[in-house]
C-alpha cells in the first residue's frame, strides 16, 4: 500500500522505521514544524523529520486544514495514513482523504487511558498491565474502532520513559501487523467497549509535584510515571524545587515524618505517610543530576544538618527537572 506516516516524537521513530522495512512504501511523512530546542533556542527538526530525510522521503510539516492541505494529499494517492504520536487534531475532511482510513497507533489497551499521556498515567496509577492498540481514528479522543492490541507488563521500576521505549518497538510491529491484515482484507474494526474508560490529559508541572505526606508507593509512582518528563520535583526550605529521579522504597524505616530528611553515608532517606524512600538522583536548580548522597556531603549539607523537611511552600520556586 501507499502510506503516509503521521508522527512528530522519538518515540514514533520506530513505526517509521518498521514501515519503513515493511512490504508497504511510504511516499510521505507528516509531521510538526521545526521546533525551537536547547539552551539557544535553535529551530530543531522532529525526530521523525530527521529520519524521513535521511531515508529520503518528502516530509509535509503544513498545518492539517484547509483545501491545499487536502488537495496535496489528495496527490499522494495513499491508501492508508499511520499515525503515531503526530500531536495535530485531524478534521473530517482530512480524515476522509485515504482510502483505508487514518490508523492510530496509541500506547494503551483501550479505552483505557485515552489522551495525551497514556504511558505515563499507566505507570503513576500503578497498573500492572498496558499495552498498545491500533484503531482507526474518527473525531473523538481515541475513540474510534479498534483494529488490534498488544498487551505489555509494567516492572516494578519502570520509569515511563523505560516503558514508552519498549511499547515503541512493540507497537511498531503491531502497526505493520494492522497494515498488513487491513491490506489482506481479513481485519474487521470493533467498536470499543463502553466499560474501562479512562482518560490520561497531558502531566503538568504541577502534577510532578511529590506530596511527601502520600503513601510511599504512590511517591515512588509518581516519581517514574513523570520521568523523564515533565520530571518531578519537591521543594526545598528556601522555595526553590529540587528534582527528583526515581526512588526505591525502604519499608524496614518507619521514623520519618513525611519530608523529613535523612542523610546516611551511601543513601538519602524521605519519609512519607508509610515507609522511607531513598532519593536516586536529585538536581538542584542550575546544576546537573547528582547522585542524593553526593548532594547531600556537598551543596546540601547545612540544610541536612538544620533538620531539612522537604515539600514547603512553592511561592516563587524555580522549574527543574530531574
Amino acid at each position: 500500500m501507499r502510506l503516509l506516516f503521521a508522527g512528530t516524537p522519538e518515540p514514533a521513530v520506530a513505526s517509521l522505521e518498521a514501515l519503513i522495512g515493511s512490504r508497504h512504501e511510504v511516499v510521505a511523512v507528516l509531521t510538526r514544524a521545526d521546533a525551537p530546542s536547547g539552551r539557544g533556542r535553535k529551530l530543531t527538526p522532529s525526530p521523525v523529520r530527521a529520519r524521513a530525510e535521511e531515508a529520503g522521503i518528502p516530509v509535509i510539516t503544513d498545518v492539517p486544514r484547509g483545501d491545499e492541505f487536502i488537495a496535496r494529499l489528495g496527490e499522494l494517492e495513499i491508501d492508508a495514513a499511520p499515525v503515531v504520536a503526530y500531536g495535530h487534531i485531524l478534521r473530517p475532511a482530512v480524515l476522509a482523504v485515504p482510502r483505508l482510513g487514518w490508523i492510530n497507533l496509541h500506547f494503551s489497551v483501550l479505552p483505557a487511558w485515552r489522551g495525551a499521556a497514556p504511558v505515563q498515567r499507566a505507570v503513576i496509577a500503578g497498573d500492572e498491565v498496558t499495552g498498545a492498540t491500533t484503531f482507526l481514528l474518527d473525531e473523538g479522543m481515541d475513540t474510534g474502532p479498534v483494529l488490534g492490541t498488544a498487551t505489555e507488563t509494567i516492572r516494578p521500576t519502570d520509569t515511563s520513559g523505560d516503558l514508552l521505549g519498549r511499547l515503541a518497538v512493540s507497537g511498531a510491529e503491531l502497526l505493520v501487523a494492522t497494515l498488513d491484515a487491513l491490506e489482506d482484507g481479513t481485519l474487521q474494526p470493533q467498536p470499543q467497549p463502553a466499560d474501562g474508560v479512562s482518560v490520561a490529559p497531558k502531566l503538568t508541572t504541577d502534577d510532578a509535584r511529590v506530596t511527601w505526606t502520600a503513601p510511599a508507593l504512590a511517591v515512588d509512582r509518581l516519581v517514574r510515571g513523570c520521568t523523564p518528563a515533565p520530571g518531578a520535583w519537591t521543594v526545598l526550605p528556601d522555595g526553590s524545587r529540587l528534582g527528583l529521579g526515581p526512588v526505591a522504597v525502604r519499608q524496614e524505616v518507619t521514623d520519618l515524618r513525611p519530608g523529613e530528611v535523612r542523610a546516611l553515608k551511601h543513601e538519602v532517606l524521605v519519609g512519607t505517610a508509610t515507609h522511607a524512600v531513598a532519593l536516586g538522583e536529585v538536581r538542584p536548580v542550575g546544576k546537573k543530576a547528582m547522585p542524593a548522597p553526593d548532594w547531600a556531603r556537598g551543596a546540601g549539607r547545612p540544610l541536612v544538618e538544620a533538620g531539612l523537611v522537604l515539600g514547603g511552600s512553592t511561592t516563587d520556586a524555580t522549574e527543574v527537572s530531574a
